[in-house]
């Protein structure tokens, strides 16, 4: 989750830098199993151990923690995308040099965010990693479930976040917390070309056109691709003001 605070006390501020620096910048498949251009992300088998899945995923919640090393963040792929499900704002980055910025930008505007619980586990099924963590907002906690997808090379090409409260999360079955069984709501096991082993995605390719054609949310996440700013400012206007009390619970 992209700990932004209360929208109309630190959003707008934060835009106009966060855009300066920007501008500076499901079963698994069978092993061995060649994935196509166009493969979904289940159709990958980890490449790497357990513990650097689980590395990446808290490296990730470093660079959102004011109180973690700086020089601690995830390898991110170059066209690594992050979804955030409602009450959050979908789609929030797009792209490495672009999902860097904002998250530095957040942090500047949000100096005391941290993230003090954390659990990430492991799975042999994508997504790779998945936590539930709970940011501290000005003393307040904000729990949230995270999930991330790897391509072939161990980077981070997907992230997906929901609020890990009843009626939010992705699984509805409160006994399954880590988002194992049928039924789970996600969108990156549905999107084209994570899959393969970049992990690179066409958000204006064929097979996006096609997924998008039967799957109204894969439809809105390519749209938002094209136009980033335009669609999260939609978002954050629809946000109102209220949006943490929705999102953390309060």
């Amino acid at each position: 989750m992209l700990p932004m605070p209360s929208p109309r006390r630190f959003a707008w501020p934060l835009l106009p830098w966060i855009l300066a620096a920007a501008a500076c910048t499901d079963a698994p498949a069978p092993a061995g199993l060649e994935c196509d251009n166009d493969a979904l992300s289940t159709c990958l088998v980890p490449t790497q151990t357990e513990e650097y899945y689980v590395d990446q995923s808290l490296r990730y919640f470093d660079t959102l923690d004011a109180s973690a090393d700086r020089e601690s963040a995830p390898t991110y792929s170059e066209l690594v995308a992050r979804w955030e499900w409602p009450p959050w704002l979908l789609l929030t980055g797009y792209g490495r040099d672009l999902t860097i910025a904002i998250d530095a930008g957040v942090l500047i505007g949000i100096p005391d965010t941290t993230v003090p619980v954390r659990e990430c586990r492991a799975f042999d099924v994508q997504p790779f990693g998945r936590c539930r963590v709970s940011f501290d907002y000005e003393g307040r906690p904000c729990p949230i479930f995270e999930e991330f997808t790897f391509n072939d090379r161990g980077e981070m090409t997907f992230i997906e976040a929901w609020s890990d409260l009843p009626g939010l999360s992705p699984a509805e079955d409160p006994a399954d917390p880590w988002a194992e069984r049928d039924g789970v709501h996600r969108l990156s096991t549905r999107i084209p070309g994570l899959g393969n082993a970049t992990g690179r995605i066409d958000p204006v390719g064929e097979a996006m056109t096609k997924a998008a054609a039967t799957d109204p949310e894969v439809a809105d996440f390519a749209a938002r691709t094209q136009d980033f700013w335009g669609t999260w400012t939609e978002a954050y206007e629809a946000a109102g003001d209220d949006l943490f009390e929705r999102g953390c619970g309060w």
